[in-house]
C-alpha cells in the first residue's frame, strides 16, 4: 500500500489543477489513473466511511485525530465541492457531499499514513 509520495510528485499534482490558488482543496493527477485530493497545505485528505452524505460523524476525539477541512460561508468552491454545517457551527469542505479531513499522523506533504486506518479511513479521490 502506498503510504508516502515524493514531495516532487505531490507538487506535480498541482500543475494539473484548475482550482483557484486560494482553494482549500486541490485535486491532482499523480499517474495515468491515480488522482487524490490534498489540502492547500499540500497534505493528503481523507474520507470517513461512517459519515453520511452531507453529514460529518467525526467529532470530539475523532476530530482531534482527523481534523475537518474548514471553509468559510460564502467562499467560492470548484464544481463538486460544497460546505456542510457541522454541529459545532463550523463549515466543513465536502466533495460530492463527502466531508474531507486531514490526519494528524501525516507529518509531511505526500504522507498517506491514514489510508486504511481501522478500515474506515481512505484517501480522498475525485
Amino acid at each position: 500500500m502506498l503510504k508516502t509520495l515524493p514531495y516532487a510528485a505531490v507538487l506535480a499534482a498541482f500543475a494539473t489543477t484548475a482550482f483557484a490558488a486560494d482553494a482549500p482543496v486541490v485535486t491532482g493527477k499523480l499517474g495515468e489513473d491515480t488522482y487524490l485530493m490534498v489540502a492547500d497545505t499540500h497534505m493528503t485528505l481523507y474520507t470517513f466511511d461512517k459519515d453520511e452524505k452531507g453529514v460529518s460523524n467525526c467529532y470530539d476525539e475523532c476530530a482531534g485525530l482527523w481534523p475537518p477541512v474548514i471553509g468559510e460561508t460564502g467562499m467560492e468552491l470548484p464544481k463538486g465541492y460544497s460546505l456542510i454545517s457541522r454541529k459545532d457551527g463550523t463549515e466543513q469542505v465536502a466533495y460530492k457531499g463527502q466531508p474531507l479531513y486531514l490526519w494528524v499522523k501525516d507529518e509531511n506533504p505526500g504522507d498517506m499514513t491514514g489510508d486504511g486506518v481501522k478500515d474506515v479511513w481512505h484517501i480522498a479521490r475525485p
